[in-house]
């Protein structure tokens, strides 16, 4: 008799955390960076704006207010101001040096999620100038990840993507992205097995409920981003 075929291998599926580790330290900062490392995350992501003198730094909002009580907007604070914000590890980082605590751990990366094209130019510069290449990718919208494939041919990308169809053909073309990275309410069965028929990767955000976090992984995604990344590595790790 012909043997059976076995049954396909299941892919390890990546485990991202969402601006670090913000349930246990404020987001997007070097002690919550660090802590998602700890707690074993694939990857770290952050997002990056930019200083009034065009230093690339990690927050998420366009003022300082929500985290530090501060009106102004990011942009018209320089990065030597910045230093009041908080204390060094629970301040406002530079990308350089989120860039420099992710190298301490080689297996991991740094997601860099950018909102628009303007601070493409400087993230890159900041990550060629470590030599970080291979421990970065970038997720954000068609706008940015352009910017991006434009300067750096060989970036891993990661397309944000809020449609329930895939992106056209002419856009993947011209952006080769790895990954489409859809909110994870549209990341369904369908959605999954056409992006992995086009030869893409799905990651998916921000999935904070461990059924969350088991459906996705049931319906084949390839990584999932959370604000709980003990949590989120616990259920991948669990086999479950």
């Amino acid at each position: 008799m012909p043997q059976q075929s076995q049954p396909a291998a299941r892919r390890p599926v990546l485990a991202v955390a969402h601006r670090g580790d913000p349930y246990r330290y404020r987001e997007n900062t070097l002690r919550s960076v660090g802590s998602a490392l700890a707690a074993g995350a694939d990857a770290v992501e952050v997002d990056v704006r930019l200083t009034r003198d065009g230093v690339p730094v990690l927050l998420h909002d366009a003022t300082l207010e929500r985290l530090w009580g501060d009106p102004r907007p990011l942009r018209t604070v320089t990065l030597d101001q910045l230093d009041a914000v908080g204390p060094a590890d629970d301040g406002v980082p530079t990308l350089a040096a989120a860039l420099k605590a992710v190298a301490a751990a080689p297996a991991a990366k740094l997601l860099i999620d950018l909102d628009d094209a303007g601070p493409a130019a400087a993230a890159l510069a900041a990550v060629t100038g470590l030599g970080a290449e291979r421990q970065v990718a970038y997720c954000g919208p068609a706008t940015a990840m352009l910017a991006v494939r434009a300067l750096a041919p060989d970036a891993e990308i990661a397309l944000t993507w809020k449609q329930p169809q895939l992106p056209d053909r002419a856009l993947l073309a011209d952006l080769r992205p790895r990954y489409v990275n859809p909110p994870f309410g549209l990341a369904g069965p369908e959605f999954v097995a056409a992006a992995h028929e086009q030869g893409l990767a799905v990651s998916t955000w921000t999935a904070d409920l461990r059924r969350t976090m088991r459906r996705l992984r049931r319906v084949g995604v390839d990584s999932i981003t959370s604000n709980r990344i003990t949590v989120l590595r616990a259920v991948l790790d669990s086999g479950r």
